[in-house]
């Protein structure tokens, strides 16, 4: 199935053009705060980011490991809403860069699947990510996503049954998110031996462009994992650098943890 996102596709092609893997780094809206978030944000798009994955908190994140857990608690402390998150992203929109939100099923429902997808379209989000949404219970969701634009991005997992990645591929557009650990997100020292097998195997099925998260945490296993993907997405080590314990000079660490990431894929600024 062909992408339906504009900017998506314009970011993939960019990168395929120079010859590397899209970064795409994952921020927690309103995290520390709703203003630091956007600092972060806008920093981290300077820093070399391709796309921006931007979690929605939820109370009970069951993908998430304890840094974006902490997070998407810290954010729902401070009081975020949606209207808020939807607000920031249409400033961040002006950007250029696509804009990916990932969100869990019943904070959609809760706040009206429709409305959900009408305001992220109005804020220009190029895609939506729901990790917790099995394809039999996402038809009308996907179907509110095609109507509006926006990507539907399914996850397939190192569990995930031949069959059954077929009927996720036939559900997805943008880009397909390949879950590179059994678990949840958060750092790792090594990657998996078997994901470049994995991957390839992808490939074989899809045009859709394939990206890797859960576990990259250097930008040495950014540059391996972008040698046999089309895009890598680091959250929970960007997270940990962004904290409100840190000083000014370890929070500028993770722009340059960003930077580094860019330049092992092959970025580079001019």
């Amino acid at each position: 199935m062909p992408t339906t996102t504009t900017k998506l596709d314009i970011a993939f092609t960019h990168c395929r053009e120079e010859g590397r893997a899209a970064l795409m780094p994952f921020l927690t809206c309103g995290y520390p705060s709703m203003a630091q978030f956007e600092e972060f944000a806008r920093g981290v798009i300077a820093s070399g980011a391709d796309v921006l994955e931007i979690g929605f908190p939820h109370s009970d994140p069951l993908a998430d490991g304890p840094v974006i857990q902490r997070a998407s608690h810290v954010s729902l402390e401070h009081g975020f809403k949606l209207t808020d998150g939807f607000s920031s992203l249409a400033e961040l929109s002006r950007l250029g860069i696509p804009l990916v939100i990932m969100c869990y099923s019943n904070v959609i429902l809760r706040f009206g699947a429709e409305r959900f997808v009408s305001q992220a379209a109005e804020s220009q989000v190029s895609g939506l990510i729901v990790p917790d949404m099995i394809i039999e219970e996402s038809k009308e969701l996907r179907d509110l996503c095609a109507k509006n634009n926006v990507a539907f991005i399914n996850l397939i997992t190192p569990t995930t049954t031949p069959d059954r990645i077929d009927r996720i591929i036939e559900a997805t557009t943008g880009f397909l998110y390949v879950v590179s650990v059994t678990g949840t997100t958060g750092a790792r020292t090594q990657l998996d031996p078997s994901l470049p097998g994995m991957v390839k195997n992808l490939k074989s099925k899809t045009a859709l462009p394939i990206c890797v998260g859960f576990g990259v945490s250097t930008p040495e296993m950014a540059g391996e994992v972008g040698g046999f993907s089309d895009g890598v997405i680091v959250g929970s080590k960007l997270l940990s650098l962004i904290d409100p314990a840190k000083n000014g000079s370890e929070q500028t660490s993770a722009f340059n943890f960003v930077g580094d990431l860019h330049a092992a894929l092959g970025g580079s600024h001019d």
